[in-house]
């Protein structure tokens, strides 16, 4: 989650305006975003296309329990963006269903996007690092100071799978590339959701991390 009550894109689309032809920026109607609506670009432009079903998943799993994300609070917010020209809305024929409507980011939402993540990327690295400093001396400080020393290890552990884990889920190339079970369509980002047959691959990849976990 992005910090501050408000992102405020104004220097942002400044910068962009000499990049990209004006004409698009047209329906661009809103120069400040919540946390909540940069977020849900973020998902977005990582998944490529997405149906609002999934995205409230991908949003779940992303909270990790401690904020959980409804249809009632996310469908709104996408229609917001949509009308204030960062979102566009296709609609998708599936064959193992309805045809469904899929959200992405038009090309000034995508770039707005890259603009504001390349510029804050390394603070944002950084308040990472001194919260999680913060959170694991509070935990561990909750416990007697005999239990202290166990908890230290256990703490280093965690962070030390989270790191991995990180990096792991990280593109290694430049390149995303995800394969579709369904139709087998080369897709460019990893997606829980294929563009181009509606197969679902969320639970694909909830399978991958059960058995990961499990080691099944």
């Amino acid at each position: 989650m992005w910090l501050g009550k408000f992102l405020d894109l104004e220097e942002d689309l400044e910068k962009l305006r000499s990049k990209i032809k004006d004409e698009v920026f047209n329906n661009i109607k809103k120069n400040r975003l919540t946390p909540l609506e940069f977020t849900i670009i973020e998902s977005i432009f990582n998944s490529q296309k997405i149906s609002g079903y999934d995205l409230i998943r991908i949003l779940n799993d992303h909270f990790a329990g401690t904020w959980k994300a409804q249809s009632g609070t996310i469908y709104p917010i996408l229609s917001k963006l949509k009308k204030n020209g960062f979102l566009k809305i296709e609609r998708v024929k599936s064959d193992i269903g309805p045809i469904k409507k899929v959200y992405s980011l038009t090309e000034v939402g995508e770039e707005l996007l890259k603009v504001r993540v390349n510029k804050n990327y390394y603070d944002q690295l950084k308040f990472i690092e001194n919260f999680l400093v913060e959170l694991s001396s509070v935990y561990i400080h909750s416990f007697t100071i005999e239990e202290q020393n166990e908890k230290l290890i256990e703490i280093q552990a965690a962070l030390n799978g989270t790191f991995k884990n990180v990096k792991k889920n990280i593109p290694p190339t430049l390149e995303f590339k995800t394969i579709c079970g369904g139709c087998g369509a080369e897709i460019g980002r990893e997606v829980v959701y294929c563009p181009q047959c509606g197969e679902s691959l969320f639970a694909k990849i909830e399978n991958e991390q059960y058995v990961e976990k499990n080691n099944v």
